[in-house]
C-alpha cells in the first residue's frame, strides 16, 4: 500500500480491505479494549443494560484500576470492586491495585500493545500508544462497551498532516 500512513495501513488491515482513504468510515476488528476504574463501571452497566452477556473474547479485554487506587471512598472501592468481579466472572484481565500502575505505562510493560495493533481504550490518553507504532484510540464508555461486545469499532480514517 505504497503513499499511505501507517495509520491507514493499519486500519486497511482490520477492517480487511486493500486501502482506505481519509474521511472513509470503517468497521475494524480491535486487538485490545482497555478500561480503567473510572470509565470501565459505566462501560459495565450499558453491557447490562443492553443484555450481552459475553466478551467478544476476553482476553483481548483488559481493566486497570489507575485513577481511583488507593481507592479514598467506599463509592470508589465499589467502582474497583466491580471490574475485578467482572474480570473474574468473565475469565479476563484485571490488575490488581500494587500489581499494576497506569494504563498507558502498564500496557506496554506487559507486551500488550506492538506496532500494527489496533488499540482502543476508554481513557482520552490512549492514543499515546501511537507511540509504539500502534492505532490506538480513545472513545467514551458507551462506544467501548460496545468493542467489548462485539471486537469491532466504527471509525472514520483521520486525515494526516503531512
Amino acid at each position: 500500500m505504497p503513499g499511505h500512513t501507517l495509520s491507514e495501513k493499519i486500519l486497511a488491515a482490520h477492517a480487511g480491505l486493500d486501502s482506505v482513504e481519509p474521511g472513509q468510515f470503517i468497521m475494524a476488528r480491535v486487538d485490545l479494549v482497555m478500561a480503567h476504574d473510572i470509565t470501565g463501571p459505566l462501560a459495565l452497566a450499558r453491557l447490562r443494560e443492553a443484555g450481552v452477556g459475553r466478551l467478544f473474547d476476553p482476553r483481548r479485554v483488559v481493566f486497570v484500576p489507575d485513577h481511583l487506587a488507593p481507592t479514598a471512598s467506599a463509592e470508589a472501592a465499589s467502582a474497583i470492586e466491580s471490574l475485578r468481579s467482572f474480570a473474574h466472572q468473565h475469565g479476563t484481565r484485571f490488575f490488581e491495585i500494587g500489581r499494576g500502575g497506569i494504563a498507558h505505562v502498564l500496557l506496554p510493560e506487559q507486551g500488550l500493545v506492538a506496532p500494527g495493533e489496533l488499540i482502543v481504550g476508554a481513557d482520552s490518553h490512549t492514543c499515546t500508544l501511537g507511540a509504539l507504532g500502534a492505532f490506538a484510540i480513545g472513545l467514551g464508555s458507551t462506544d467501548v462497551a460496545a468493542v467489548m461486545a462485539l471486537g469491532e469499532v466504527w471509525l472514520q480514517v483521520p486525515a494526516s498532516i503531512l
